[in-house]
């Protein structure tokens, strides 16, 4: 296995460059050794951790959450019991967010129902709601 550089590491996981120095900063990725020039050479598994990392971010789950992710996977005392348990959490957090969402929906749709949409911003009855 060839050490990769950073752009390389980039590309391959579909991140900018700055991602994978964030999440080596966040410590989600290992700080990889250097050369004597002072270069990151990262392993190939890196890759493959930064597209853990991705589609975790698409399903929900924060930093944080990936982070405890990443360190569960390589417990060797934790259980796939330990992941579901995170994901059914998350799963209720995702509901509990769409409950908020379409309550503000709700409230914004009979917002925008009493303006006509004409008219001097002065007398607009989203922006005096919004006044308190």
């Amino acid at each position: 296995m060839r050490p990769l550089t950073i752009g390389k590491v980039a590309k391959l996981s579909g991140v900018g460059v700055e991602t994978v120095r964030f999440y080596e900063r966040e410590g989600l990725i290992p700080d990889p050794p250097r050369r004597e020039s002072g270069y990151r050479q990262y392993p190939e598994e890196t890759v493959s951790r930064i597209r853990f990392i991705k589609r975790a971010k698409e399903l929900g789950f924060s930093l944080k959450e990936i982070k405890e992710l990443l360190f569960l996977s390589s417990d060797p005392s934790a259980t796939c019991g330990d992941i579901r348990k995170r994901a059914k959490s998350k799963i209720a957090d995702i509901d509990a967010r769409i409950q908020t969402l379409r309550k503000m929906k709700i409230a914004l749709s009979q917002l925008t129902a009493t303006c006509s949409g004409i008219g001097p911003t002065t007398e607009c009855p989203i922006l005096e709601t919004l006044k308190g």
